[in-house]
């Protein structure tokens, strides 16, 4: 492009949409363990009576639970359900981050300029929109993460198996449990955390800490901002 420098020339919003998608899938890999940890301590005692629940407790902390997982069903059961959680990273964070910058655009009608109200109808949007796409795999996610690999009980196999066994016992319906709150959730999360980005970020280039403009997700290159 003519007048700008490779690293001046703004990423078009396929490149945020996949880089959006494929950091957040990285960092999944990374943090998914965890995050199974935390939904097995969630469901704990949820069939049972709250003093027997507290008494017969399987799960006691985080490190206990990662390490008690690995005892009785092996390490490869934190990651129950990853499959299923790098295609929700891939639908839902490329929405929620990756088109911010080109609803906020469209909020305000292209201009430069855009106020905090605009700011928060993106936010809300994307965080909203990246929910309502990406609900069937974060319920297939939980699914896979709550049931445990010892023993023959198994209800999925596969996370194909588990689309489909929903999508059959369930009606598709069953893939959007729990959307209502996810969205009102995930609207509020993303507009905290991206309008927040965005208002500190216009702060520092307005007291030139930093130069150039760098969207919600671009690539950030030693000595460019």
């Amino acid at each position: 492009m003519v007048g700008f420098k490779a690293t001046d020339v703004p990423p078009t919003a396929t490149v945020k949409f996949l880089g959006a998608g494929t950091a957040a899938c990285i960092a999944d890999l990374i943090t998914f363990p965890l995050d199974t940890a935390k939904v097995r301590l969630q469901i704990q005692g949820e069939r049972q009576g709250p003093a027997r629940a507290v008494a017969s407790a399987q799960y006691r902390g985080v490190l206990g639970t990662i390490l008690t997982m690995v005892r009785t069903e092996g390490p490869r059961s934190l990651y129950n359900g990853l499959v299923a959680g790098l295609q929700r990273q891939m639908s839902f964070a490329s929405v929620r981050i990756g088109l911010y910058d080109s609803v906020k655009q469209f909020y305000t009608k292209g201009s430069e300029h855009a106020g905090i109200g605009s700011r928060l109808l993106a936010g809300s949007t994307t965080g909203a929109l990246a929910v309502a796409v990406a609900q069937p795999t974060d319920v297939v996610k939980v699914r896979f993460q709550a049931q445990a690999r010892a023993g023959s009980g198994r209800r999925y196999q596969s996370t194909v198996d588990a689309y489909k066994t929903i999508a059959r016992e369930e009606g598709f319906r069953g893939l959007w449990k729990g959307t209502s709150p996810n969205v009102a959730r995930n609207a509020i999360v993303n507009c905290a955390e991206l309008v927040t980005y965005d208002l500190i970020k216009d702060a520092l280039l307005k007291a030139n800490l930093m130069t150039g403009s760098c969207p919600p997700f671009s690539v950030w290159v030693p000595g460019t901002w």
